[in-house]
């Protein structure tokens, strides 16, 4: 019985620790099935092929996948579609699968997925600038968590140019690759693959920024995931005919094609988008985006001790200029996120010691 006593606060403090800490563990889930997707889709274009298609199929995939738990779950929850919000969720598609998807997997043909990675880390700058304008997020340069959210921005942002630019000494490998992902060298072009990349971050900026607005029209993230899978997919396929015109292009083999196609569908454009959508409906949009670090880091692990790839001392230090960035923006953000629970419970115990009412005293 005593030990049974002892284990239950421990139970109940460690499912307290997991509902208060949820949006940074399914964040850390999310950047972990992407770090696999970079590589799986990198084997598989180098296997032949198209990125646009392979973005058309994953999110019918996704789509059909997302479609059951939509339909049956946000049943009664699920608002009126107008014409309105479908022209919304269009463009939200738009910016967050039918541009943004084909011009960064496009620029994967082009570089390397360490390069992706790192530069994905730019987005998180890019949309707190946004949130800044749009006032979805306060920014108080007086108080400590201001300068922190100002510098963790920066830190992250000077950490993905160290890691891009400044290369730095080779560190050798301590063993020989466990995997080989064959490569096409022939079609490096890293001037059109920065350029595609750049443009898939102002995008994706974009598309986080919408999703803030969007959810609180259409407060049902598995059904709007479905919607978006579907609308995204369309319109990736119209980009598909336009930039690939012959049709085996659309046949696959029963190789590392179809199944990277599968995993992107199933995981990265059902479940994953999904874990977006709600980590971004509790969190907001910056919160989400300064986990990207975490991606870039490790896909640069893992392409050196999985792959076998060259590993630099700059990514080594930029990763951790990163990472620092990353806490400190997290650190003003929790603080900030307290201050407004706080605050609000004061405005609610005032509000309701108004509307008491006012007792007279009276002389017997």
């Amino acid at each position: 019985m005593d030990s049974d006593s002892r284990a239950a606060p421990e139970v109940c403090a460690f499912g307290v620790i997991c509902r208060r800490f949820k949006p940074h563990l399914l964040m850390v889930l999310v950047h972990t099935c992407y770090t696999i997707l970079y590589f799986t889709a990198e084997a598989a274009f180098n296997h032949g092929l198209n990125p646009h298609v392979m973005v058309t199929y994953r999110h019918f995939i996704g789509g059909l996948v997302m479609f059951p738990f939509a339909y049956v779950l946000e049943r009664k929850v699920r608002p009126k579609l107008t014409l309105a919000l479908f022209a919304e969720i269009f463009v939200l598609s738009l910016f967050g699968i039918g541009l943004t998807l084909n011009m960064y997997f496009a620029s994967l043909t082009y570089t390397s997925p360490t390069f992706l990675a790192s530069m994905v880390n730019t987005i998180a700058s890019l949309t707190f600038v946004m949130a800044i304008i749009l006032r979805l997020e306060h920014l108080d340069i007086r108080n400590p968590r201001g300068l922190a959210k100002i510098l963790g921005t920066l830190f992250s942002l000077v950490g993905v140019m160290i890691m891009t630019s400044c290369k730095g000494p080779v560190i050798r490998n301590l063993s020989s690759p466990l995997i080989h992902i064959g490569r096409n060298n022939m079609h490096e072009n890293w001037t059109k693959g920065s350029i595609l990349t750049v443009a898939s971050c102002i995008t994706w900026s974009i598309w986080y920024i919408m999703q803030a607005f969007t959810m609180k029209r259409y407060p049902a993230p598995l059904s709007i995931t479905t919607w978006m899978n579907f609308i995204g997919g369309a319109q990736s396929a119209v980009i598909a005919v336009i930039m690939q015109h012959k049709p085996e292009a659309w046949s696959f083999s029963v190789n590392i094609q179809l199944w990277s196609t599968i995993y992107a569908g199933v995981v990265c454009s059902g479940i994953m988008i999904f874990l977006l959508l709600w980590c971004t409906k509790q969190k907001g949009p910056v919160f989400v985006t300064m986990f990207n670090p975490l991606s870039t880091i490790m896909v640069a692990f893992t392409a050196y001790f999985v792959l076998g790839e060259k590993l630099y001392t700059g990514s080594i230090v930029g990763a951790v200029i990163a990472i620092i960035g990353l806490y400190l923006l997290l650190w003003g953000k929790e603080i900030d996120q307290q201050v407004g629970v706080k605050s609000q419970e004061q405005s609610n115990l005032t509000s309701e010691e108004q509307k008491e009412p006012t007792q007279i005293a009276t002389s017997p």
